[in-house]
């Protein structure tokens, strides 16, 4: 969907049959030089860092000034990426950071689609008088950008900008560092290429990264091949801590905030963790809850099999959302107490969950 300034709205095949009058729109902005800030949301996985670092790096080879803001720190597998050692991070240098948000001439904010997901820099982004344009693959995106590009079929935010790029009839403008970008972050959001979302379409976009200089098995080697001692040792007790109910076809592990700290817990270490919950035979709904006192909350993770919407389930009860087979959330109750109200809640999905 294309939404204006006005507040009108459409609805439009954005990936192949945008309207030539928003293609030349965006197309005009980007003809002369502008300083363009780039936002991912907030705790940026590999499709935020991959689409936001793809996008930046096209920029740039078009001769504007571009700076990746994200609102915090990512895990550490994400910081060989090229380009990477340029993210300013909100949390740690605010003020140079809210400065270059209120001097940025475009906003292209990824993978997220209500300026909430950002944390503190919401209302800066609000504020903000430069031009807003939204590319994400989220349900119910939100109405602050003048331009979206919103398409929640997408198995990731970097495919879209792989579509973007073709929507500009520039994908040969395509380089090594553009195509590494976009891979981890089309690999990671993927499942290295198991989750329903991806499709024939997604393995063409992934051919032509490959052609276009992205080195699969070196990107898959540093994403995903380099554990510490300390978070294999919590994998282990993560998996230690698994608990199945074969009523619900449900499975579930927690954490809590002094496991965490007993194997030196980083940012990233509990990444992927919930999909060994979900592949259990006949496990169709698999969540992970994460306590983080620091914060007050309890992370939670959730993830399925077949038609069970867990973005539903994550925003009827859980302040979150996401996917049909892939959400977020968070809970203000104790670990204890989170466990308990999500337990009670499943004799409610019960139909759904044995289908």
């Amino acid at each position: 969907m294309l939404k204006t300034g006005s507040g009108k709205s459409k609805k439009l095949y954005l990936r192949s049959r945008m309207t030539n009058i928003d293609i030349k729109e965006i197309k005009y902005l980007l003809e002369t030089p502008k300083f363009i800030v780039v936002v991912p949301h907030k705790n940026p996985d590999g499709d935020a860092i991959g689409s936001s670092l793809g996008l930046y790096h096209y920029l740039k080879s078009k001769g504007h000034d571009v700076v990746v803001i994200t609102p915090n720190d990512y895990p550490e597998f994400l910081k060989w990426i090229p380009g990477e050692d340029t993210i300013i991070k909100h949390e740690s240098d605010t003020v140079k950071a809210n400065t270059l948000i209120e001097n940025a001439e475009l906003i292209f904010t990824l993978d997220f689609n209500a300026l909430n997901r950002t944390g503190s820099m919401e209302p800066n982004l609000v504020a903000a008088k430069g031009i807003k344009i939204m590319i994400d693959h989220h349900q119910l995106p939100e109405d602050y950008a003048k331009y979206v590009y919103s398409d929640v079929s997408m198995c990731s935010t970097s495919e879209m900008i792989y579509h973007f790029l073709e929507m500009l009839d520039d994908v040969n403008a395509i380089t090594s560092a553009i195509a590494t970008s976009l891979y981890v972050g089309i690999m990671t959001d993927t499942g290295s290429f198991s989750f329903n979302a991806t499709t024939s379409t997604t393995h063409r976009v992934v051919a032509d990264l490959i052609d276009k200089g992205a080195n699969n098995a070196q990107i898959h080697g540093n994403v995903y091949d380099t554990n510490t001692y300390d978070r294999l040792q919590l994998l282990g007790r993560a998996l230690n801590n698994l608990k199945v109910i074969p009523k619900y076809n449900t499975s579930y592990i927690s954490l809590s905030q002094d496991e965490l700290n007993t194997f030196n817990f980083k940012k990233g270490d509990t990444e992927g963790v919930v999909n060994y919950a979900l592949s259990l035979n006949k496990v169709n709904f698999a969540v992970i809850f994460i306590e983080h006192k620091k914060e007050g909350i309890v992370k939670i993770s959730l993830r399925s099999k077949g038609n069970f919407d867990v973005n539903v389930f994550a925003r009827n009860h859980f302040n979150g959302g996401g996917h049909l087979n892939a959400a977020g959330g968070r809970s203000e109750l104790s670990l204890k107490d989170t466990l308990e109200k999500f337990i009670s809640l499943l004799p409610n999905y019960s139909k759904d969950l044995n289908s």
